[in-house]
């Protein structure tokens, strides 16, 4: 349900969006200088999003990401661990197209 809805708000913006059912299928398709911005999710089956992120930097230190937590609390906990690991952003869910393409672009400035 997450993918859909970044999907959409994605959608008409001019990017290409691939898309991956968890961090370790996301892992599978990352291709260094081919994939300009990442979007995880914290809370994932098979791999978390901070292993995923852990996982992307081993891959390619450069990796642009942007994680996402909608944990409340504990949410916010995990979305400052992300940072520390690498990920340039941070959204707590739920966010606004508006939240989503401002940090996507800021991240793509980076």
């Amino acid at each position: 349900m997450f993918r859909e809805l970044v999907r959409a708000m994605l959608l008409g913006t001019g990017y290409e969006l691939l898309e991956a059912a968890d961090g370790k299928a996301g892992l599978a398709c990352y291709r260094p200088g081919q994939i300009a911005v990442v979007i995880t999710d914290i809370l994932m089956p098979e791999m978390d999003g901070l292993e995923t992120i852990r996982a992307l930097r081993r891959i390619d230190p450069g990796v642009r990401i942007i994680a996402t937590s909608g944990a409340g609390q504990a949410g916010s906990g995990y979305l400052s661990i992300a940072v520390k690991l690498g990920a340039r952003r941070s959204l707590i869910k739920p966010f606004s197209r508006d939240e989503l393409l401002t940090a996507f672009r800021e991240v793509l400035a980076t």
